[in-house]
């Protein structure tokens, strides 16, 4: 597909491309290259006022719909999505640097088959059922203001927009302002699919503003944001002082638990890969290696093998495996936790701050830490780069100690030869999520966290019931 990435001059509010109030831009960088490829206005207060009041305007006429019309819509939008697929892939792999076998698969892939779940449930009706002299019925919770993340930047606009309008719900989205163009993709789609006006709404811009006055405005009835936990408790206070209601989704600093029973080599190898995928920028990530000490040392051999197949370069390349870094403030980030894990007494086996990388983009070597101090900062804090720790444990109940230390709680993994012990360990970790012996993702599933990783749920039916208000009806 031959495609050149164009700037963008509009947003789209109440069913129609309108020009924003303010004369601002945000550049878009290439992150492989370092060249600026194209730009988009940068919203002001008014023009979230303008997206509020059209989606306010929208929401009584959308929520009355019955489940099969509101269906039908999203359908419409579905097909006229999936047909952009190579788009969206191409897209996000220019303004983020995702190879593009990862684009294709997950940042193309995830949100559109996501967005088919919301189509089913768009078509149910809502959950009923009788408590005593009490129907207890589920209602569309009002105007949702969600605010998403740079680093699966279409993936994470449909799982809180599909399935809030599957809900009868209508939005006010701000994209990332590093990668919005992708969501300019889906708006393509949604004025192609013929969405009724002020049901879906694109307003781009700086977090401190657009965010900021999403996050503040009394039109918005929930705030639905993925981002850093900072900034997350920012929205939080935000909204607190209109008592709206809020679900995030935060940062991770997950554990995988690798128990002396497990199949090392791959246990092992899965571990690496799911550390660095998206260059480390997923906050899923298995950040934290845990591995028995009877199989300590082998572990790191496996892993600082692994970690050296990891082709670093440009993403259209064939065989690149870790593109670069989305920022050049991204990539500073990363290699002072390098510098910091080196200095607090981890050992390099891999990677680090002279290993050869591209002499264009912001790159860092995949890199592993050994010997890593469960309470060192790298071991606590979450890096967002490519970036492995490895942490020696001597028995199931230390493993479950060292990953329950951290004040995130998002994801994990845990690996042994009996699954009923894995399982056990699993239900014992503090965290959203946990796969058992590399079981898939699965996007029907509740995700979110525990502790500062983040408050409610998204995707699946668990996802789509944040956007409903719960009422009882007594008889």
């Amino acid at each position: 597909m031959d495609f050149t990435p164009r700037s963008r001059t509009e947003f789209y509010i109440g069913g129609q491309w309108t020009a924003p109030a303010g004369s601002d831009t945000s550049a878009v960088e290439n992150p492989t290259t370092q060249q600026v490829i194209a730009t988009v206005p940068a919203g002001t207060a008014e023009d979230v006022d303008r997206a509020v009041a059209a989606a306010r305007a929208a929401f009584e006429p959308w929520a009355a719909l019955a489940p099969a019309e509101r269906a039908a819509h999203l359908g419409r939008l579905h097909e006229a999505l999936s047909k952009r697929a190579e788009e969206i892939a191409i897209t996000v792999s220019l303004e983020l640097g995702t190879p593009m076998g990862i684009s294709t698969r997950i940042q193309a892939g995830l949100p559109i088959a996501v967005l088919g779940t919301a189509v089913k449930l768009a078509g149910q009706p809502f959950p009923e059922e009788t408590v005593g002299n009490s129907l207890v019925v589920r209602e569309p919770v009002g105007v949702v203001g969600a605010i998403t993340p740079w680093n699966y930047p279409l993936h994470q606009v449909v799982a809180k927009v599909a399935l809030a309008l599957a809900a009868g719900c209508t939005v006010v989205l701000k994209p990332a302002d590093m990668t919005p163009l992708v969501a300019y993709v889906l708006f393509d789609a949604v004025d192609e699919a013929g969405l009724p006006p002020g049901v879906v709404n694109l307003v781009t811009g700086r977090g401190s503003v657009v965010g900021s006055a999403i996050a503040a405005h009394p039109g918005v009835d929930m705030v639905s944001f993925t981002g850093s936990t900072v900034t997350g408790a920012m929205i939080s206070k935000l909204a607190a002082d209109r008592i709206a209601r809020v679900s995030l989704e935060l940062g991770g600093k997950s554990a995988n638990v690798i128990l002396e029973d497990a199949e090392l080599e791959r246990a092992v190898k899965v571990g690496v890969g799911n550390a660095f995928l998206n260059s480390g920028q997923t906050c899923t990530a298995w950040t934290r290696m845990l591995v028995h000490r009877s199989r300590y040392d082998e572990a790191l051999t496996i892993a600082a093998k692994a970690a050296g197949g990891y082709k670093l370069g440009d993403p259209f390349e064939e065989g690149t495996r870790l593109g670069p870094l989305a920022s050049a403030s991204q990539r500073e980030t990363v290699r002072g936790y390098i510098e910091t894990g080196l200095a607090e007494g981890a050992r390099l086996i891999a990677g680090g701050l002279d290993a050869p990388v591209p002499d264009q983009g912001y790159f860092v070597a995949p890199t592993v830490l050994a010997d890593v101090d469960p309470n060192s900062t790298v071991a606590q804090e979450e890096i967002f780069g490519p970036v492995l720790v490895i942490i020696p444990f001597d028995s199931d109940d230390e493993a479950v100690e060292i990953a329950n230390n951290s004040k995130y709680g998002l994801a994990g993994g845990v690996w042994s030869g009996d699954p009923e012990r894995a399982l056990a360990v699993a239900r014992r970790m503090r965290t959203g999520a946990v796969d058992v012996n590399g079981g898939a993702f699965n996007p029907l599933a509740p995700f979110g966290g525990y502790k500062q990783s983040g408050i409610g749920r998204e995707l699946g039916e668990h996802g789509y019931l944040e956007f409903l208000q719960v009422k009882a009806i007594q008889r």
